[in-house]
């Protein structure tokens, strides 16, 4: 009889101990099902999944595996599905915090080796953003036309503090870039990395588009620039930054059809993004880019 009483003593902690580990791992999972309910019922804010995300380790660790994903396809639901088919695991790029960062995140501007703009142009958070492929392709040489390539369009306009001067500033992402052909061909030219440059969306290394001469005039077009008036980069992770200056233009030239146009259509602009208000961006904006 005190054989089976010690025997029953000896089972019960570690019966109990299943108990609270089966416990913490229920509580775990409904803490997820809660946190997406409630950025669901936000419309996946950007404001505040930075702030959750700022809170602590865990929270972050939980924003970086599962809630940037969940904002970026809610937020941009065709463009994401097109850049996650035929990707590994479904992963885009480095991973979903810095495609969060892109879709919502004017990088800003300063001074390279190919583009002197006379001081910096601090980045900010957009209140909404559009990408589209048809842009993307004026951006390709035409022996890598076949690439995927989302472009941000418009760029997003910054006026010159003292001048008259308009930047362009523009992102985008490359949809299967390890396998692209521009991949393949900055390879092919053994093109070097850019020194002092980093992609502002991952902070990976970068090769200049510009310094490669893998820049097409349809990207000036574009654009509305000239054709010596900009210079973009892309990282290794297939992300785009780039950065021009605008020229006014008259009425026969904006009414002008581009080269790239003859496709366009309303599926060429279903990443549109929509932000959140100026005044949050405002109030907020250092402690929010430092999150994503």
């Amino acid at each position: 009889m005190s054989q089976n009483q010690s025997q029953r003593r000896r089972l019960n902690p570690h019966g109990a101990g299943e108990s609270l580990t089966e416990s913490v791992d229920d509580s775990a999972i409904h803490n997820e099902i809660i946190l997406r309910a409630v950025f669901a019922s936000m419309n996946w804010d950007i404001h505040a999944l930075c702030q959750t995300a700022s809170v602590n380790q865990k929270l972050r660790a939980l924003a970086k595996r599962l809630l940037w994903k969940e904002l970026c396809v809610y937020r941009a639901p065709r463009m994401i599905a097109s850049l996650m088919d035929g990707a590994p695991n479904g992963r885009i790029g480095v991973g979903w915090d810095a495609m969060a960062k892109l879709l919502f995140f004017c990088c800003g501007c300063n001074s390279t080796r190919h583009f002197q703009t006379g001081g910096a142009s601090p980045g900010h958070f957009v209140e909404s953003s559009r990408f589209s492929k048809t842009s993307g392709r004026s951006f390709l040489v035409k022996r890598c036309r076949t690439d995927l390539l989302y472009v941000s369009d418009p760029s997003c306009e910054h006026k010159i503090r003292g001048k008259d001067d308009y930047l362009g500033i523009f992102r985008g992402v490359f949809g299967g870039f390890m396998k692209s052909k521009t991949r393949a061909c900055l390879i092919s030219k053994q093109v070097e990395l850019e020194e002092g440059v980093r992609c502002p969306f991952c902070g990976a290394r970068v090769w200049s588009m510009t310094a490669a001469r893998l820049v097409p005039k349809s990207a000036a077009r574009r654009l509305g620039t000239l054709e010596n008036g900009l210079e973009y980069f892309v990282c290794v992770n297939g992300h785009l930054h780039g950065n021009c200056w605008l020229v006014p233009l008259s009425s026969d030239e904006d009414d002008a059809k581009d080269v790239d146009d003859e496709d366009s259509g309303g599926d060429d602009y279903n990443g549109r993004i929509d932000g959140f208000h100026r005044k949050q961006m405002v109030s907020s904006g250092s402690t929010v880019s430092g999150q994503i």
